[in-house]
């Protein structure tokens, strides 16, 4: 690390924001991307905007390379410092600065937890929706640079839906807010949108306005079971034509209820590892009356493409067991497995095509996948599991096999990436679903925000 960096980080942070040693750099080289490690040369722990521009100012003068950093749970690679240099871990920007009642939004800073900022505002009797799996240890900067989604994204939208205004810095040290703290902005060019999802290839975020909405006062949650996993994503598409909306559709098949059930403490008695798939899904709202109406439209949806008994989460406490085991699925199947994790996205009609189309795909190269996802949303991730494969193949021959699955996955109207981002893994794909002429205009905003091209190099765009 050469010493006229470590010189000018030292001069415009704290003693205690700068670190060079291996504990930090090995703590903030990874995040739950397979089991990659790209430390940085040099880690800084800003605690607000005018240090963060203060070493944007500095790296973009000595052209060193500057990677945000958020929870480390990203799956897409997008926070390791692929080119070294500075790790910009935005963890101790962790405040909820207000929570405006009277116009339903609240401002944070990017280290806020997901989770803290959903109980914070759910005291108040308001309700933040995006909810990754991760909600627990993800931030909501991590959740904005991925533009991350979670099962409520299906009823209330992705994390852009939610945002009204930022504050980044660019990778020249400036400040500036990208738009307005209103319901409707017809102002210019929409740069909010834009930055949320580049993760961090464009500006660093600082703060941002979210919007909140009441919270529900009820709801009903059902695990729905299926011998077939094909049948049950045909039922997730006519549970919509039948008119209900439910605020979550979860898919899950076999082998990652087995996992789970193996890696899971506390799950539901009732829940067995003999149906092929099981959806769980969740509706919610102010009347009682009308999510039971919804409840009996869906169960009538099930049974006519072939369910299983469905078991009702009657207490809170089933309700939190339900969705505990969902959100252990990841974590499950990383403990099984080194796995490479796609997260394709087709609209929800064409999921049942996807799912037969992976499983053959998978077949034919000599490989397992294990599935689940937000399946109301057409979201589905496969987990591709390394378990006897040889190096050779993992490293060399799948990458061909992942390059089908997204072929399939375009053919069929989808796209690369339904909220965890393109990265570092998925970016050698994104020329199946964009042509030369759009990759190279997303160079060219590239180019314009970032000239030097020091913000979190190497990532998204092949």
């Amino acid at each position: 690390m050469a010493q006229d960096l470590l010189n000018a980080l030292r001069h415009v942070l704290p003693s205690d924001a700068v670190f060079t040693d291996e504990e930090h750099r090995e703590a903030y080289g990874h995040d739950e991307t397979e089991d990659l490690k790209h430390p940085p040369d040099v880690v800084v722990r800003p605690r607000t905007t005018e240090e963060v521009a203060a070493v944007l100012r500095i790296c973009h003068a000595l052209d060193v390379p500057v990677t945000p950093i958020g929870g480390r749970t990203g799956l897409s690679g997008g926070a390791l410092c692929v080119q070294g240099g500075v790790g910009l871990a935005l963890d101790r920007m962790d405040r909820i600065v207000t929570i405006d009642e009277g116009n339903l939004q609240v401002v944070v800073e990017p280290g806020v937890i997901t989770q803290v900022l959903q109980e914070a505002v759910a005291a108040k009797g308001l309700y933040y929706p995006p909810d990754p799996s991760s909600r627990g240890s993800c931030t909501i900067g991590g959740n904005l640079a991925e533009n991350a989604g979670g099962p409520r994204a299906l009823k209330y939208g992705v994390t852009r839906d939610f945002v009204l205004n930022l504050e980044v810095v660019l990778a020249d040290g400036t400040v500036m807010w990208t738009g307005a703290n209103t319901l409707k902005n017809a102002t210019g060019y929409d740069l909010t949108r834009l930055i949320v999802g580049s993760e961090g290839t464009l500006a660093v975020i600082t703060k941002a306005v979210l919007k909140l909405v009441p919270m529900p006062r009820e709801t009903r949650l059902m695990l729905v079971p299926f011998n077939n996993a094909e049948d049950a994503c045909t039922a997730v598409s006519a549970t919509f034509r039948a008119g209900v909306t439910p605020s979550a559709m979860e898919f899950i098949e076999r082998d990652a209820i087995v996992w789970t059930m193996r890696h899971t403490d506390g799950l539901p008695a009732q829940l067995s590892t003999t149906p092929g798939a099981y959806l769980l899904i969740e509706v919610d709202g102010d009347h009682g009356e009308a999510l039971m109406r919804d409840c009996e439209t869906i169960l009538g949806v099930m049974e006519a493409h072939g369910c299983g008994e469905v078991l009702f989460a009657e207490s809170p406490s089933e309700k939190a067991a339900l969705w505990h085991m969902r959100r252990s699925v990841p974590v499950s199947v990383k403990a099984h497995s080194v796995y490479k994790e796609e997260d394709t996205v087709v609209p929800r009609f064409a999921l049942p095509r996807l799912l037969a189309g992976v499983k053959a795909i998978g077949a034919r190269h000599g490989f397992s996948s294990v599935c689940y996802g937000h399946a109301g949303d057409g979201n589905l991730h496969v987990n591709i599991i390394k378990g006897d494969l040889s190096d050779d193949f993992w490293e060399h021959e799948l990458p061909g096999a992942i390059r089908e699955i997204f072929e399939l996955t375009v053919s069929l109207g989808g796209t690369l990436s339904g909220e965890h981002g393109i990265g570092l893994v998925q970016r050698p794909y994104m020329d199946i679903a964009f042509n030369t002429a759009q990759l190279e205009l997303m160079r060219g905003l590239k180019r314009l925000f970032d000239p030097k091209g020091i913000l979190n190099p190497g990532k998204v765009l092949p």
